[in-house]
């Protein structure tokens, strides 16, 4: 195969500082897939931004090394050039859609601008092509949602027209920057099986970055690891899953969740019950406020848990998963009954809800975004001691410093903010919050999405010690059902607000009775039954 690109002893520093990437030197081929890996802050996307000098130039220097491009030195070249290549020649698609998508513009405007920039087409030609490649991306309805603003749109429609402006072009080389870590598994496997199949259509080349190992193993060709900035192993694919050579490779390998849940001991009481819990959110009003129109987004939901008991919650994005645990929290409005140790808290109003408040806690799917980058972590956590516990304010500190010790943080961070911390140092925070008031019931909503599989296996192993050690139990909201597997006893599946499976996690995991679940299933752990690599 014709070399495509080739990155040379690349080194890559921001300022005065010490360099991020460091002799980073590897090849990609037309048509092939190559996966760079490795932890948050291993120098993936840095490596990647750098081939199309989207870094800072204020900031960013290249002390060392070169890329090229068909023989073609990317360092040297200058904006206009630069200007040519990027979203012609290589195309990107970002981490993140939301925020790479501008709010202000439709779709066909934001697919519009690159087929004007680069081939000059405007207007119905314009407008042919972009419904051309909506269409060729897989979405729905493509007519309609060309006047669709960015926030209309679900996670995995934002993803797909990602990919549309990336391939607007047709581009020799296609970048994708962690293209499904926000999506649910069916999507997920609907978007990689896209890029692939483009992949065979237009014969491009695909640098495909990740820290899920489970597509690497399916989807790539050769596979490249970074370790702090530096490359630590590359080979092709079946090799490395095979026969890793270098230890951080085979940490990254056997960060995979364990298979099962700590068994229940004896037999545990019953701390809640859920019958019949229905939530519908208003559409439209009248003039007098009254609702005309509304969605239903639970129906006639109805489960229990035990004491130390975790139920784990899944469904595709819109299933109600949230919902439902916003709705325990009495932070969503519903109907039908919540008994939690016996009494029933579903016809509380606010003020006599707030003392069981402290009995039932939740830690969200983003940390950095709910934890205030405005106060320490020890006034974090001290919060809820604050309005709960005000008559044992002697004993705050020591509950604090506990709570830290408990999520295996080291109490002298209290006094640090959390900008200053790590992902999973953060989403440690956020348990040790909930975990102060030693509450009955902790609500988890995709507590692990956005972590290294490193980081998730840290703390799917803490969450399993921590339930261990006070008989907690969780409600776990996810749509990974590799994590969900690890901690669950009992499994809820819904779908489109309804429960479509319910019972005992081994059994439904392994022998899944509707056809939905099916689904779920084997776009979660699809690997297991494949022998080859692409």
């Amino acid at each position: 195969m014709t070399q495509l690109l080739e990155i040379s002893d690349l080194t890559i520093a921001f300022d005065q500082a010490p360099p991020v990437v460091e002799s980073l030197s590897l090849s990609i081929s037309e048509g092939e897939t190559l996966a760079l890996v490795g932890e948050s802050g291993s120098g993936k996307s840095i490596s990647a931004l750098s081939i199309l000098r989207l870094l800072d130039e204020r900031h960013v220097s290249y002390p060392r090394g070169n890329i090229q491009y068909r023989g073609e030195n990317l360092l040297a070249a200058n904006s206009k050039r630069l200007r040519q290549i990027r979203g012609r020649e290589i195309g990107m698609i970002f981490q993140e859609p939301m925020t790479s998508l501008n709010p202000l513009h439709t779709v066909e405007r934001q697919i519009g601008e690159t087929l004007e920039l680069h081939k000059g087409m405007r207007g119905n030609q314009a407008r042919v092509r972009c419904l051309e490649l909506l269409n060729l991306v897989g979405i729905q309805n493509a007519e309609s949602k060309l006047g669709a603003y960015p926030h209309q749109l679900s996670g995995g429609q934002k993803q797909r027209v990602m990919i549309a402006m990336a391939l607007a072009n047709e581009p020799d080389l296609l970048i994708a920057d962690e293209p499904t870590t926000a999506l649910d598994v069916t999507v997920q496997k609907q978007v990689l099986e896209l890029l692939r199949d483009l992949q065979k259509k237009l014969g491009m080349a695909i640098l495909l970055i990740t820290h899920d190992l489970t597509i690497v193993r399916r989807y790539a060709d050769r596979v490249a690891v970074m370790e702090q900035g530096q490359l630590v192993e590359q080979a092709d694919t079946r090799t490395l899953f095979e026969s890793p050579r270098h230890p951080y490779t085979r940490k990254l390998l056997d960060a995979e969740p364990p298979e099962a849940p700590i068994a229940l001991e004896g037999q545990a009481s019953p701390l809640l019950s859920v019958t019949d819990l229905d939530v519908h959110f208003p559409i439209r009003r009248n003039l007098f406020g009254r609702v005309k129109e509304s969605f239903h987004a639970v129906q006639a939901a109805s489960f229990d848990l035990k004491r130390g008991e975790t139920l784990g919650i899944v469904g595709e994005s819109g299933s109600g998963k949230t919902t439902i645990g916003h709705a325990l929290l009495k932070l969503t409005a519903s109907t039908g009954s919540i008994r939690l140790d016996g009494e029933e808290l579903a016809r509380l109003d606010q003020r006599a809800f707030r003392p069981w408040r402290r009995r039932v806690q939740i830690v969200f799917q983003d940390p950095f975004g709910s934890l205030s980058p405005r106060m320490s972590v020890a006034e974090i956590i001290r919060e809820g001691l604050e309005i709960h516990d005000a008559d044992g304010a002697g004993e705050h500190d020591h509950k604090v410093i506990r709570a830290l010790s408990d999520v295996g943080l080291d109490p002298e961070a209290r006094h640090r903010y959390p900008h200053e911390f790590s992902g999973g140092q953060r989403q440690r925070i956020a348990i040790a919050r909930a975990l102060v008031l030693q509450p009955d019931l902790i609500i988890l909503d995709e507590p692990t999405s956005a972590l290294d599989r490193t980081v998730q296996k840290q703390v799917i192993e803490l969450l399993r010690d921590i339930q261990a050690r006070y008989g907690l139990s969780y409600i776990f909201i996810s749509h990974d059902l590799a994590v969900v597997r690890a901690l669950s006893h009992k499994l809820l599946v819904l779908q489109h607000g309804q429960i479509v499976e319910y019972g005992n996690a081994a059994d439904i995991f392994q022998a899944p009775r509707r056809d939905y679940t099916r689904e779920l299933l084997s776009a979660a752990f699809f690997y297991q039954d494949t022998t080859t690599t692409i």
